[in-house]
């Protein structure tokens, strides 16, 4: 899980760009800013901030200082500080922020938790869904 993931280095400036028609499968960490306006299979993480453009799609975990959502991103996220959906941002998934921010005519479903908890940047290894839906 990244909360084991070792970053070489302090926090950087430097920022990863996921140009639209890139697609990548596997786990991202880095200890700059990501923006996302191609497809991520997998987990991110970074110790600063992860935008989604509005061509970006996330599917997995998004993990960092700061989030924007302008595209779409399926899967938990976690942001130490400001979570922010833009207008044209879909998110499904569990929110853990300090701070959340919604446009209107951003989409959201899920659940949110906000506060300053220790926690928020931990990812739960054995996690169980609130509720079951059979059929």
């Amino acid at each position: 899980m990244f909360k084991n993931m070792p970053f070489e280095g302090t926090k950087s400036e430097e920022t990863t760009i996921i140009s639209k028609g890139v697609k990548i499968e596997g786990k991202i960490a880095s200890s700059g800013n990501i923006t996302v306006d191609g497809e991520v299979q997998g987990d991110i993480l970074s110790q600063n901030n992860v935008t989604v453009g509005e061509n970006g799609q996330v599917n997995g975990q998004i993990n960092a200082d700061g989030i924007t959502i302008g595209g779409k991103v399926s899967g938990t996220v976690r942001v130490k500080e400001k979570l922010v959906l833009e207008s044209k941002g879909n998110l499904k998934g569990d929110i853990f922020t300090k701070i959340l921010v919604v446009e209107a005519g951003a989409k959201f479903d899920g659940q949110s938790k906000m506060g300053d908890s220790s926690d928020i940047l931990e990812f739960k290894e054995n996690t169980k869904p609130s509720s079951t839906i059979t059929k």
